[in-house]
């Protein structure tokens, strides 16, 4: 019997539902009472020990203001010790490790971190095994803008990756499953210009990719300019078996696709920070991504079995498609009286990406039977401001309270025309016109009450407004969420390397523009397991309460060993619904999402990051990176035994070694990513696998001198196929489609400059 860590029943919904704040002010009070009782007990110094502790006077007879200057940011470890609410860093040595070119193959590594689809195409960025939309992203502290693509992003503009696993107020509560703030590079410790020479191999086809960083000051004025010119192409092969049966098999087809992807982009994200003469400072960054890419694609169709032709046998495709988006972010940091701040943000956004396709399809005797002309242009521009109001209210005490608003305006006109120049929609050709309105207040304590025992409560409200228009119809959809979150750590006494770390969180799910307002997608072959997409202006957000449990054992410098885990109670559950029409060529099919009900999800997560030496005094210099992940979950309403969320995997784990040879400025290392089969009850109706995903990386890296040094990587060594498949019984009929996608080793050399 499968042994679960979470409870479906009503009752427990109920607890987490309405206890949920009382809770959280138990929780509270427990925190105060134990600051009370730590004031109460502390010894009063006597007159003499209370003047020897007084700062020394001035010959004014005021004391003299002691301030302790630090030599910049704290280590990565040092953050994530020191944090309240729990946060995970990685900078610079965990992007620059294996040599990536793509930062979601950074991510992939690290703790808890999933990437959806195949290996060396990217996909969603998922945390704890939830799918698309359950985890938060977001740039320098803000919301990306729509369209935005985190996995083509390049590490050399990052400047550290910093993971959170619960919500905290200053940012939006949208983070069910957790948030990864991508921060971009800071110019704080740089001080050589760096250059950066890549050469991607896959397939024998070149990727090259050339990354210059220059910091600088003049006056008060510091700058860091960084940019990323690059090149991709990419092949695919796969194959789609469909089977429909009722009892007999029904209709058997093949469909073996191939394309190749010719894709040129830019990125620029030059930093700027002046200092005033009054300590006020200004940063601004702006970010640019341009990309555009050309594709071109063959299909062929064959059909083995079935009364009705196939709708093509063979297919050509070809595609071109531009994205360019800027976006800016600024803020203001004023200090006032008694050391407390204003930090005012500001940020804008522009977006556009468009796309032509011409779809030519033949029967079997090499006659064109279709022709769809497809194109969508979309325009994106956004504007915000926020800020946060901060004061100390006492030693390591403070308040701080804060505001966000934005505002983004799309506008969207999608055609799609068959040979005839009939529309394929109702809305074909019609400008789509959508605006979203963001409003959010929060306020939040943080608090080392003792040595022992630090404390964070944090309260936000957040309102979201979307409002299109289109000829067929106006769409309105409004909600708000009010999070109350609680985060404490306890220092365990006479171990000063252990803790142990606690949450109660509110958080959600918003229905994406997409998902709200989307115009159609069409699906060729249309069949119950590859239908039209649709979307649905009546979502509601999902609603999460959750709990989070970890302890951490912190080795050496730099070093941990962690065990957590969490739970979280969903409302408004969001799935696609599968309905027919009949039409002269048979059923059709659409796919539109749907509040369905509650869920429940809860996993255990293990973490351990050490060098040898830290455990073994003659040990070689071996540094071990790994984690692993546990997850579980249960949709009310669909029958086990995997009636599981949407995409969630079961497991994955990570295994990384690093050697530094003494005798050579050289170190080699290798990792290790792995997930397994997963088999997904997503309905009534449907039933979804994914295969397992194994993926081994290895490099070298070879230190010329001082400021050179070459190094050689290869990801995905010994590739295993990705293979997939969906089973729907629709109309009495049970059709399945199994899809096998290949995937390829990629090899990296980069030559690395100072100067």
């Amino acid at each position: 019997m499968r042994a679960r860590i979470f409870v479906r029943d009503d009752a427990t919904r109920y607890l987490m539902s309405k206890l949920f704040p009382y809770a959280c002010l138990a929780l509270l009070a427990t925190l105060a009472d134990t600051a009370a009782q730590a004031q109460n007990a502390a010894p009063q110094p006597a007159d003499a020990s209370a003047t020897a502790a007084q700062p020394a006077a001035g010959p004014d007879g005021h004391p003299i203001q002691q301030v302790t200057v630090s030599g910049g940011r704290a280590s990565d470890m040092d953050e994530r010790r020191h944090s309240t609410a729990a946060k995970q860093v990685y900078g610079r040595e965990e992007l620059d490790r294996n040599g990536d070119t793509s930062l979601a193959d950074v991510l992939k590594r690290l703790p808890g971190v999933t990437i959806g689809g195949r290996p060396g195409r990217g996909g969603d960025i998922r945390m704890r095994g939830l799918g698309s939309g359950y985890t938060q992203i977001l740039v320098n502290g803000e919301r990306p803008p729509a369209g935005f693509s985190m996995d083509s992003l390049s590490p050399d503009q990052v400047e550290r990756v910093e993971i959170m696993r619960g919500p905290v107020a200053e940012h939006s509560t949208r983070a069910i499953a957790g948030t990864i703030n991508i921060v971009l590079r800071e110019g704080y410790q740089l001080k050589d210009k760096q250059l950066k020479l890549t050469d991607t191999v896959e397939q024998g086809q070149h990727a090259p990719n050339v990354s210059l960083t220059v910091p600088g000051r003049v006056g008060n004025l510091t700058y860091l300019l960084t940019g990323t010119v690059f090149e991709n192409r990419q092949h695919d092969h796969n194959t789609i078996a469909y089977l429909d049966a009722a009892g007999a098999v029904l209709k058997e087809q093949l469909e073996t696709d191939a394309s190749s992807r010719k894709a040129r982009g830019i990125h620029l994200s030059p930093r700027l920070s002046y200092k005033f003469a009054g300590g006020d400072q200004l940063n601004f960054q702006p970010f640019l991504m341009s990309l555009r890419s050309d594709t071109t694609a063959t299909s062929v169709l064959a059909q083995s079995i079935g009364q009705m032709p196939p709708e093509y046998a063979t297919a050509a495709t070809g595609s071109h498609a531009d994205t360019t988006f800027l976006r800016g972010f600024g803020n203001w940091v004023h200090k006032l009286e008694g050391a407390a701040k204003l930090d005012v943000k500001f940020g804008f956004g522009l977006g556009h990406s468009g796309s032509d396709a011409l779809r030519l399809q033949y029967d079997g005797a090499g006659q064109e039977s279709n022709r769809f002309t497809d194109s969508d242009s979309t325009r994106d521009r956004s504007a915000s401001s926020g800020g946060k109001y901060s004061t100390p209210l006492g030693k390591d005490h403070t308040l701080a309270a804060g505001w966000d608003v934005e505002a983004s305006h799309r506008e969207q006109t999608k055609t799609s025309l068959d040979k005839n120049g009939v529309a394929q929609f109702d809305d074909s050709g019609d400008t789509l016109s959508a605006d979203t309105r963001r409003y959010a207040v929060f306020a939040q304590d943080e608090w080392d009450i003792t040595s022992q025992w630090s404390a964070y409560a944090g309260l936000r409200w957040e309102g979201i407004t979307t409002t299109s228009r289109r000829d067929s119809g106006d769409v309105h959809n409004t909600s708000s969420v009010l999070s109350p979150l609680l985060h404490g750590v306890w220092r365990i006494p006479g171990h000063a390397r252990d803790q142990v770390r606690a949450s109660l969180t509110k958080s959600y799910k918003a229905a994406n523009v997409q998902d709200l307002i989307a115009l159609p997608y069409l699906a060729h072959p249309n069949n119950a397991t590859h239908p039209d997409r649709m979307g649905n202006p009546n979502l509601k957000p999902e609603l999460a309460n959750g709990v989070d449990l970890a302890y951490e054992h912190y080795l050496g410098r730099s070093g941990i060993v962690s065990v957590s885990g969490f739970v979280r109670d969903i409302d408004n559950l969001i799935r696609r619904t599968l309905t027919s029409y009949d039409t002269p060529q048979g059923p059709h099919y659409v796919s539109t999402p749907s509040n369905v009900g509650h869920a429940g999800t809860s996993g255990i997560e293990l973490e351990a990051k050490f060098q040898l030496v830290e455990l073994f005094d003659d040990a070689p210099a071996v540094d071990v990176r790994s984690n692993y992940s546990r997850f579980w979950s249960s949709v009310d309403g669909i029958p086990g035994p995997n009636n599981r969320l949407d995409q969630q995997a079961r497991q994955t784990a990570n295994l990384g070694v690093d050697y530094h040879l003494k005798q050579w400025p050289l170190t080699v290392g290798g990792s290790v990513n792995w997930t397994p089969a997963t088999v997904i009850q997503t309905s009534l109706t449907q039933q979804v696998e994914t295969g397992r995903k194994r993926a081994f990386d290895a490099y070298a890296l070879w230190k010329v001198d001082r400021r050179n040094q070459l190094r050689i990587s290869a990801s995905n060594l010994a590739p295993l196929d990705s293979l997939s498949g969906n089973v729907v019984t629709a109309r009495g009929v049970t059709s399945s489609a199994d899809a096998d996608y290949q995937t390829f080793t990629v090899w990296s050399v980069k030559l690395e400059t100072k100067f």
